[in-house]
């Protein structure tokens, strides 16, 4: 009999009758040949039948051991058929081979997008280390071999060379930020940019760094900055010597002539010897506010509170904002920020931007100013200088942080160029947005 059910009731009848039959022959008191005989045969077979019986009905036990052994070890192939077993059992293997399917869906999807995964990050093109506590790397991309010229990396300590310490700084690195270090690839130096992530997995600690080779970028920036002070080098003093040239040619003819220096001659030769000076001396100045440039002071850095700091420059500005008749205000909220900064160079910075903005606003009527603080989405300290005057076109805003480039006819050009380099050695940043005849925004993100 296949039918579970029925297999179970007869077994149950014949256990039954077999109990029945060794109770008569136990509670008979006629003996007759073999009495004794019998009753152990009989004990014996109900034994026999209890034991067959459980044996049977363990059955189902073994198939759900072997069902959850199944998956515990990931063995998704086995197929359950307990249709003969009668219609409760049907449903239970077909349960029993839904599961089976679900769990190898699931595995062979975890599978697809690991291998999807895996073959992302080995085919980006930053370079990607990821190491326990110990150092030892479980991984390295395509990108990191070729980035650090390796072809295999046990540990984080083999990066550790006479003359480099990157496998230790690599240990050592402050994570969720992004820093640079200039690693030596045999007899060339890369410039990487790094950023690093911590997390923990199966109770162990891992680190992942993001490796990027940044040189290529850095020599780009730094030969388009070079060509950009020499443009502006070039167009000052080709503005001065232009000028001289043709002043020390004049006075050159005038004294090789060979006429009588009269009075007047003298008077055009003095005349030229000065401007000569004049131009020479403005040259001389050009070169010192260039030097200017080049020499911020560190910035000394400490908490201090927003609003005393905006009442200074209220005070120090009043006289200029007064006279040119543009209201002022400030905001600061909270009221009682704080940022950790020098004070002074903050103050010199906020000056400078009040003062453009001052000049932004030469002939506008009803002209404003609004010096704002606050904190970002990001938690981070937003100074702001904004103005409703005649704005900045829209083709000078990349280059009005260049040295010396200006659109006034008595600037200097140099004013926001410290100002940018006082906020980038915060670890800042300065940026504006411009709407001409509307609104001029600068924003000082520290």
């Amino acid at each position: 009999m296949n039918n579970f059910r029925v297999n179970l009731i007869i077994r149950t009848v014949l256990i039954t009758a077999s109990a029945v039959l060794f109770a008569f022959l136990c509670l008979d008191n006629r003996t007759f040949p073999g009495h004794i005989f019998f009753i152990i045969l009989t004990s014996a077979l109900i034994f026999l039948q209890v034991y067959l019986m459980v044996r049977y009905a363990d059955r189902t036990n073994h198939e759900l051991s072997d069902f959850f052994q199944s998956i515990n070890y990931s063995d998704f192939s086995r197929h359950y058929d307990f249709s003969k077993s009668g219609k409760s059992f049907k449903k239970l293997s077909d349960q029993f081979n839904r599961v089976l399917m679900k769990f190898k869906e699931t595995r062979s999807e975890k599978e697809e997008s690991l291998n999807y995964l895996r073959t992302v990050v080995q085919h980006v093109g930053v370079g990607l280390i990821s190491f326990d506590s110990k150092g030892n790397v479980e991984f390295l991309n395509k990108a990191a071999k070729k980035i650090l010229r390796i072809n295999t990396l046990k540990n984080i300590k083999s990066l550790d060379t006479p003359g480099s310490d990157f496998g230790q700084f690599l240990r050592n690195l402050n994570v969720s930020k992004k820093v640079t270090y200039k690693y030596s690839a045999g007899s060339e130096s890369l410039q990487l940019l790094i950023y690093a992530v911590d997390l923990r997995m199966r109770g162990e600690l891992y680190r992942i760094a993001a490796l990027q080779n940044i040189q290529t970028e850095l020599e780009e920036k730094e030969i388009e900055a070079w060509q950009k002070i020499i443009r502006v080098l070039t167009h000052e003093i080709m503005n001065s010597i232009t000028p001289i040239t043709s002043l020390a040619s004049t006075m050159n003819n005038l004294l090789r002539s060979g006429t009588p220096l009269d009075n007047e001659t003298i008077e055009d030769i003095g005349s030229a010897a000065k401007t000569i000076q004049k131009r020479s001396e403005g040259l001389l100045n050009f070169v010192d506010k260039y030097r200017s440039v080049t020499k911020i002071p560190r910035p000394d850095l400490r908490l201090f509170e927003i609003a005393p700091l905006f009442e200074r420059i209220k005070i120090l500005m009043d006289s200029a904002l007064s006279g040119n008749r543009i209201q002022f205000r400030t905001l600061v909220n909270p009221v009682y920020l704080k940022i950790r900064a020098d004070s002074d160079l903050i103050e010199q910075v906020l000056i400078n931007l009040l003062n453009n903005a001052i000049q932004a606003l030469d002939g506008i009527e009803n002209g404003f100013i609004t010096l704002t603080a606050q904190i970002d989405e990001y938690g981070r300290a937003l100074l702001q200088v904004s103005d409703n005057g005649h704005g900045i076109a829209e083709e000078n805003l990349e280059s009005i942080f260049i040295p010396f480039f200006t659109t006034k006819k008595d600037g200097s050009g140099i004013g926001l160029s410290i100002s940018q380099q006082i906020i980038r050695a915060h670890n800042g940043r300065i940026f504006v947005t411009s709407k001409p005849g509307e609104e001029t925004v600068f924003t000082i993100r520290l």
